[in-house]
């Protein structure tokens, strides 16, 4: 059997970026009143998941992982309200702000996966009470977020759905 060439820290972004473009593809074509349209009792948004998805990279590729202040810069003229765990997702961004916003998010994540080892001891606070969870490195954040992308994605997915009836969108 062959040796694969392919590196761990390559197939952690490989699967981070298709699930990324699967958020990418399942909003792509709709309108911005649908964007912003809560589908779900919980009240939030397409557009607001994308933006959570934003902030949940820079949260743990930057503050956590490398311990600094994430990079967010509005040029629209809107700042974003405190966090509030209990509310639900939603923005008063545009949608092509947001858009590029976690693009953005995403490219410095992955700039943080190139050049910083998967084994590195993470340098910021997550803040979270997990006891049994062991956040210790890189590479949980990578695994984590590849989990928390794939889990809403597929929460996009099903609002997509039931706002035009479209389904299996996204590169998987």
């Amino acid at each position: 059997m062959a040796q694969s060439t392919i590196s761990e820290r390559d197939r952690l972004r490989y699967f981070l970026d298709e699930q990324r473009a699967a958020v990418l593809a399942i909003i792509e074509g709709l309108d911005e009143s649908q964007l912003r349209r809560p589908v779900f009792p919980s009240g939030w948004t397409p557009i607001g998941l994308v933006l959570h998805l934003a902030g949940a990279e820079a949260q743990w590729f930057q503050r956590v992982a490398l311990g600094t202040e994430p990079e967010v810069t509005w040029d629209d003229g809107i700042d974003d309200p405190p966090y509030d765990p209990a509310a639900p997702f939603t923005t008063e961004h545009s949608s092509a702000v947001v858009i590029d916003h976690y693009r953005r998010q995403c490219a410095i994540s992955n700039e943080v996966l190139r050049t910083v080892e998967l084994d590195a001891a993470l340098v910021g606070e997550h803040g979270l009470d997990w006891p049994d969870e062991p956040i210790t490195d890189l590479r949980w954040v990578c695994l984590h977020m590849l989990e928390e992308t794939a889990r809403h994605a597929g929460h996009l997915d099903a609002a997509r759905e039931l706002l035009d009836g479209a389904t299996g969108r996204g590169p998987r």
